[in-house]
């Protein structure tokens, strides 16, 4: 029979192992954990739309600046029947998904350049934080002076937009892995290109995802501003020349419903694309409490 001693130091062991183990909840079925996600938005919108009638019968402000939930509903029935809505919708999300793939594609490398080489970072580090905080609106007319009334100043603008959201997130995530992670790495014979792809990405996946998230807003804003001041025939119809078209023709309508779906594919993205990555990479990590 092990002594006292022995039991207890087994007891502390088991504890330390338990501290060790990821938190599990139990599972619940796929519709009660979409109702739980779906309820309190559709409640907010609800509570939005109430309000938005009952200051519209308030008549503080004429039909022309504000008008009823039902106009803009019937904005929304007609461009369906017409079918204008799916092209509105399909130049605009294949432009901003091709222009955030390109800027995924050119931003993960950069950001590992620059967290991991000090002369790349002393150099070009703050030039990132600048053009993250310079709003994408300022590059369209020297873009379309550069490229022209074509996709090229479309695509121009939203990689300024995204590509240094993703990198600075890179970085972020990069200087938060614990040092001895690399250096085990190193001692087991990983090179730079298998550090990188082996330790640093997976150690710093959540501050990538984090970047990747404010990469594809700041790729929409982008993709926005430059659909409203680059008009041509050349460019297709996207949400933003629909905005910009009812702002024209001073029809409020057609202007809440282009900024409702805008809104509207903000959301979609973020709760289809990138929730569910978030929750898999914060379950992969014990993160539950961060689930609910």
């Amino acid at each position: 029979m092990p002594s006292p001693d022995l039991q207890d130091l087994a007891k502390v062991e088991a504890g330390l192992d338990a501290l060790d183990t990821p938190t599990t909840s139990r599972a619940q079925p796929g519709w009660r954990r979409f109702v739980r996600s779906v309820w309190p938005p559709v409640v907010a919108l609800v509570v939005l739309v109430v309000v938005w009638q009952i200051l519209w019968a308030a008549a503080f402000w004429p039909e022309f600046k504000l008008p009823a939930p039902l106009a803009v509903w019937d904005e929304f029935v007609e461009m369906v029947e017409t079918g204008r809505i799916f092209e509105v919708l399909w130049t605009s999300i294949h432009r901003a998904v091709l222009g955030f793939l390109a800027a995924v594609v050119i931003a993960t490398p950069l950001g590992l350049l620059v967290a991991k080489v000090s002369v790349v970072r002393r150099a070009i580090g703050p030039l990132l934080s600048g053009l993250q905080s310079l709003p994408s609106v300022a590059w369209v007319p020297a873009a379309i002076l550069w490229f022209g009334l074509n996709d090229g100043t479309i695509y121009f603008v939203v990689l300024l937009g995204s590509v240094p959201s993703i990198a600075n997130g890179l970085v972020s995530g990069i200087d938060q892995i614990p040092p001895i992670l690399p250096r085990v790495g190193k001692t087991l014979g990983a090179g730079r290109l298998a550090s990188a792809r082996h330790i640093l990405l997976p150690a710093a996946l959540p501050g990538y995802i984090a970047g990747l998230k404010q990469g594809w807003a700041f790729s929409w804003r982008s993709l926005m501003a430059a659909e409203l001041i680059a008009q041509s025939p050349d460019l297709g119809f996207g949400l933003g020349a629909y905005l910009n078209e009812g702002s024209n023709f001073n029809d409020m309508p057609t202007v809440m419903a282009a900024i409702f779906l805008i809104l509207l594919v903000g959301i979609g993205i973020d709760l289809l694309v990138f929730r569910p990555i978030e929750r898999a990479v914060l379950r992969a990590r014990g993160l539950t409490g961060a689930l609910t």
